[in-house]
């Protein structure tokens, strides 16, 4: 008999008992109190999350956390379309899928700068310095990049964003609820989340946390109705979205939540790095080799692996290894757009336990076997049950 499936892509994520049974309640009005304790429930679990991922559970941030009625591409739009004009400079990093996206939203709705280097790159940060002047009125950057298993540095881009008054708006989509993320030190002005990523929900939903000082310059006229920043805002306080809610998705949201706060954020930061750590190490110990490359402040994900497939199985005969990590129940994610058949991607977020992370580095290691390519399987997975320890 096959074991039980084992979901190791970068979202959506495995969940716990206790979130799934969230969504199974009977069905309430999304205007009822008994939403509102709900919203109220989630905001509280989410503005916990957003202002304590420190290692060392330090409350940094003041501002406002939201739950939006759609995925993290909403949020990321609402930020662009709420603090930027026609006529605004939005300079945009980009080094893998996300901050492209960022980019093609920022293009909708404003002049853009772009920063580019090839995908799974490091930035240069004089490249950004030299990019960002007093003109520019808000940068975008994705901080962990899950098309490419990248940490990029958002403290220091945020510092030069900062020094010429620019507002900054951060991607933490795969690693809010998962690393550490400081929106006070870093100059964050406006951080966006997914559930189903670190977080531990079900898709569907995403969050935002919204600090005063973008608050007070968000200008909601010509953004898209759905996405009006300011309107959000004011029915928060009731602990209400402007439109239908969908209540099922923000039950769930509202127990995850509440389970990162049980855990605590200082030991649940230290779980993701170490199962990181352990899936890198299983991996090189089967001879494969990391997909990015690092320079200067950038660092490996900790919420997520990409690794290079070997020369011998890249491009049409990567479905040989895709097929045979499938056939063993495990679920794991290609490279995106031009890096299909190059590299493969193992997620650590949510409800993950060590003995699956060893499961999935034994089940890359038995695939490579099968596809033709010599693994040490046993040498991989006591090298990765050693970090785990």
């Amino acid at each position: 008999m096959s074991e039980e499936f084992l979901l190791l892509n970068p979202g959506p994520v495995p969940l716990s008992d206790r979130v799934r049974r969230a969504m199974d309640e009977p069905m309430v009005s999304h205007r009822s109190a008994e939403f509102e304790a709900t919203y109220e429930r989630a905001q509280d679990g989410l503005e916990y999350v957003f202002t304590q991922s420190t290692p060392d559970e330090r409350t940094t941030g003041e501002g406002t956390a939201l739950v939006l009625n759609g995925t993290a591409t909403m949020g990321m739009e609402m930020a662009v379309a709420n603090l930027t004009d026609a006529d605004s400079e939005v300079v945009t990093l980009v080094n893998g899928k996300f901050g492209r996206r960022f980019k093609r939203i920022a293009e909708r709705h404003a002049q853009v700068r772009p920063v580019e280097v090839d995908w799974g790159e490091s930035f240069d940060l004089d490249a950004v310095e030299a990019a960002v002047g007093d003109e520019t009125a808000v940068v975008t950057m994705v901080h962990n990049e899950t098309s490419t298993g990248l940490l990029n540095p958002v403290a220091e881009v945020g510092e030069l964003a900062r020094a010429h008054d620019a507002l900054f708006v951060v991607d933490g989509v795969t690693s809010i609820g998962g690393d550490e993320f400081r929106i006070d030190d870093w100059h964050v002005d406006l951080a966006i989340t997914d559930s189903q990523k670190a977080l531990a929900a079900p898709p569907g939903v995403s969050a935002v946390f919204v600090t005063e000082r973008a608050a007070e310059r968000a200008d909601g006229e010509s953004a898209p109705f759905y996405e009006d920043l300011d309107w959000h805002l004011r029915k928060a306080d009731q602990h209400q979205t402007p439109f239908t809610s969908a209540v099922p998705l923000f039950r769930a949201l509202a127990e995850a939540v509440g389970e990162i706060e049980s855990e605590g954020m200082p030991g649940r930061i230290e779980r993701h790095r170490r199962q990181s750590r352990a899936f890198r190490t299983g991996f090189e110990a089967l001879g494969l080799d990391p997909f990015p490359t690092l320079s200067g402040p950038t660092e490996y994900s900790n919420t997520l692996t990409a690794m290079s497939l070997p020369a011998d199985l890249r491009g049409d005969d990567a479905g040989r290894f895709f097929d045979a990590v499938a056939e063993r129940n495990v679920s794991i994610s290609g490279g995106q757009a031009h890096l299909g058949g190059d590299i493969f991607r193992v997620s650590n977020m949510g409800h993950l336990s060590s003995a699956q992370v060893l499961r999935g580095v034994r089940t890359v290691g038995e695939a490579l076997n099968d596809a033709g390519v010599a693994a040490d399987v046993e040498v991989a997975v006591s090298d990765a049950r050693d970090v785990l320890d």
